[in-house]
């Protein structure tokens, strides 16, 4: 990194540099609450104070995607006290705008805008915390945007392939590319580079006169296997990289060797987890650019809570605890408040030198209890420093720490067996998945498309079905209607008689039929109960060949209606008894059937149904015997219910 001197003003830019403000993290905390809004300030406060040319900001602006009016009203009014004003802006913008702002509703940089008079530009990436969503895919930033206080620029929307297009700046003699991309699932990015679907263009005209800087939002330690991005993917004409997202300070710019750009981690000006990398004293940086020379100026920040972190392992003082001793979770309580007081001690001393830090710091000890000790109540020993930090439930975390197998030296190290770059390998196995993904979302597509059709073609050959059965059911019925028209009529034209030789045997009738015929025939005499043949004297051959078959009646056919057949047998019937009775067959459980005989108050009959019947039936036959009169009613009675009924 070459030296510049800062003092020629005319050709150097002057550049603030700052990430992951996190604006509105823990805003309802009444500690911590109002510590975003105050570093933000010092941000700004620092940029005016050093005259810078813009400020710029590589994501997380915001902690929430949808902050709240509290944090936007704050965020303005910083903006707009630090960043207004009538100080003439030094640099021109020579790229086309409309490009670099085609998502925005006033697609020009803001210092531009003869509405607002802006002294400071900020320029800004969107992060993974205040990205675009919605129909509209519309983020924090754009309200800004849209306000003039802010330039949002990096941002992509497409899957398939992305195009970043920087923004030409120059001052004097010196012109910046700046070029920004805000940010995008690791895993989708880390695939597009992997397949070539990312292009950095260049100007066409002295692309090697220019300065070439960076602003990227993504992990850049290794989380997984593509849950990261390489720097080695980034363009090697990049002089200085701005990595926001990872929160530890790392601001000094450190050379990437195989590319041979720098890059610069400014990290986060807010502690956001109690880790490792938030216990490393926060700063933003002054970039000076001057040509292709560089030089980046730490500010420390002054307004941070300051964060003291220790380790304790338990197992390493052994002449201190004792797992078998029975009061050693006691020692071990008074060992980590010893701790504590010390991390106090030196926070306290911090402060004295800067009355601007808070008062309260965070304080977090992290305690390795493997090897058979026991934790104490963290509530408990919290309730001691209530007062005195500003996290005093997350002061103490037991852990255990996690025991590693021991090697088999028989194990096979595939690893030097295989001799091929990760970087292969792990293209061909990215580009295997993908292939697979749509190979299988085509199958799938094909097997619901042929099951549809199959189900389709299944439901119309049931309705076909169907509609024939239905047919085929008419014409049943109108066919049984008229051939027991007809041998009712033939019937009736039959001379009458007490015996049942003469009367064929249309019905035949099982074993329920004939214990039905025995209950109701108690009051008969015996004369015709001998005549009727359906009682307890039917042979064991007639109870043998009866089944659920007619047979046929070759009678003439005569052009007689039901109602002549009734007339013609209604005198000699009335004779003899006052009551008409109907027959109702009815199957039971063993699909055999019984006949219920029915008396019947009115000459007229009323076909009922069968359970109505066989209930009337039953109490008339409980209640006295049935006689009748003429078998020539019966047959015809029997066979009127049956087929109608």
């Amino acid at each position: 990194m070459s030296t510049i001197n800062s003092q020629d003003d005319e050709d150097t830019f002057k550049i603030l540099i700052a990430t992951d403000i996190h604006l509105g993290y823990l805003e309802k905390d009444p500690v911590r609450g109002n510590d975003t809004f105050v570093t933000f300030n010092e941000i700004l406060d620092h940029a005016q104070k050093n005259e810078v040319d813009f400020v710029l900001l590589g994501g997380d602006l915001f902690h929430e995607n949808k902050p709240s009016r509290k944090t936007v009203h704050s965020c303005l009014e910083s903006l707009r006290k630090y960043c207004m004003g009538d100080r003439p802006v030094q640099f021109e913008i020579l790229s086309d705008q409309a490009v670099n702002f085609h998502y925005s509703k006033f697609p020009w940089v803001n210092y531009q805008d003869r509405n607002l008079n802006i002294s400071i530009p900020v320029f800004s990436i969107h992060g993974n915390h205040d990205d675009p969503t919605g129909a509209d895919a519309l983020c924090a930033l754009d309200i800004l945007s849209c306000a003039g206080l802010l330039n949002h620029f990096g941002r992509s929307t497409s899957v398939e392939k992305i195009d970043i297009s920087p923004i030409l700046l120059r001052k004097g003699r010196t012109k910046i590319a700046l070029y920004g991309l805000g940010a995008i699932p690791d895993e989708r990015l880390y695939r597009m580079f992997v397949n070539k679907q990312v292009t950095m263009l260049r100007p066409k005209e002295d692309e090697d006169s220019w300065f070439n800087l960076f602003v990227i939002h993504q992990n850049r330690s290794k989380h997984g296997a593509t849950n990261y991005i390489p720097e080695q993917f980034l363009d090697d004409f990049i002089h200085l990289v701005v990595w926001g997202h990872e929160h530890e300070c790392k601001i000094a710019p450190s050379q990437n060797e195989q590319q041979c750009f720098y890059v610069s981690q400014p990290g986060s000006s807010v502690v956001t987890s109690l880790s490792p990398g938030e216990a490393v004293k926060k700063h933003i940086g002054l970039l000076h650019v001057k040509e292709k020379k560089m030089k980046m100026q730490k500010i420390a920040l002054e307004t941070v809570r300051t964060f003291h972190m220790e380790d304790i392992v338990l197992a390493d003082h052994p002449d201190l605890f004792n797992p078998d001793n029975p009061k050693v979770t006691q020692a071990i309580q008074a060992f980590c408040m010893e701790k504590v007081e010390l991390m106090l001690d030196d926070a306290e001393r911090a402060r004295l030198g800067n009355p601007r830090q808070p008062e309260k710091p965070l304080i977090r000890l992290r305690v390795d209890y493997t090897g058979g000790f026991e934790p104490f109540s963290v509530h408990r020993f919290s309730q001691k420093y209530m007062d005195r930090v500003a996290n005093p439930k997350d002061i103490i975390h037991f852990f255990r720490h996690r025991e590693q197998k021991e090697k088999n030296e028989n194990d096979l190290n595939f690893g030097k067996l295989v001799s091929r770059p990760a970087s292969e390998g792990m293209t061909l196995r990215v580009e295997d998945l993908v292939k697979q993904y749509f190979q299988t979302a085509e199958k799938v597509r094909k097997f619901r498309e042929s099951r549809k059709k199959n189900t389709e073609e299944e439901d119309e050959e049931v309705r076909e079905a169907m509609t024939r059965a239905r047919a085929h059911r008419s014409e049943d019925a109108v066919l049984v209607a008229a051939s027991s028209d007809e041998e009712l009529m033939d019937t009736g034209m039959k001379g009458t008689g007490d015996s049942d030789d003469g009367f064929p045997a249309t019905l035949s009738r099982g074993r329920g039929r004939a214990r039905g015929r025995a209950r109701g025939a108690r009051g008969q005499n015996p004369t015709a109960r001998g005549s009727s043949q359906r009682g307890r004297g039917r042979t064991s051959q007639e109870s043998a060949t009866s089944s659920r078959t007619y047979k046929p009646v070759s009678v003439p056919a005569k052009n007689m209606s039901i109602m002549d057949a009734f007339r013609s047998l209604k005198p000699e019937s009335s004779l003899n008894s006052s009551k008409s009775y109907s027959e109702v067959i009815i199957d039971d459980d063993s699909d055999l059937e019984d006949i219920s005989i029915v008396p019947s108050s009115k000459v007229n009959h009323r076909v009922s149904t069968p359970s109505s019947l066989s209930k009337r039936g039953s109490q008339s036959q409980t209640s006295r015997g049935v006689d009748f009169e003429s078998d020539e009613v019966q047959y015809i009675l029997g066979f009127f219910s049956f087929y109608f009924v």
